[in-house]
């Protein structure tokens, strides 16, 4: 798993590259709360992810509850293929705000 980060428009976009699975989700768990003690809106970017378990989306959970509890945002963009699957099957789908591009999240964060 790699992951990689811009900020723009004052959001942070973080790409994952690779899988969250119970070997690599402590360390997007360690990456993100370095995130979190900086910044407060947040764009998931899963173009390149390729695969998520349930300890992945364990440690997105605990991400977006850590972001509530300092007014922050945290929303979803290029989740498609099994991933998609696996969040919609999940609810997920249904929990997170999912935009079919960065542009898109982008807009939808302002």
């Amino acid at each position: 798993m790699e992951i990689t980060s811009k900020k723009e428009n004052n959001t942070m976009i973080v790409s994952v590259q690779g899988r969250i699975d119970a070997v690599t989700a402590p360390a997007y768990e360690n990456g993100m709360k370095e995130f979190l003690e900086k910044e407060s809106l947040f764009i998931l970017d899963f173009e390149k992810l390729e695969y998520i378990s349930s300890a992945g989306l364990r440690v997105i959970l605990a991400t977006a509850k850590s972001l509530k509890a300092k007014s922050g945002k945290m929303v979803m963009a290029n989740v498609t293929g099994t991933v998609r699957e696996v969040f919609d099957i999940s609810g997920f789908g249904a929990i997170f705000t999912m935009y079919d591009s960065i542009e898109a999240a982008l807009a939808g964060m302002e």
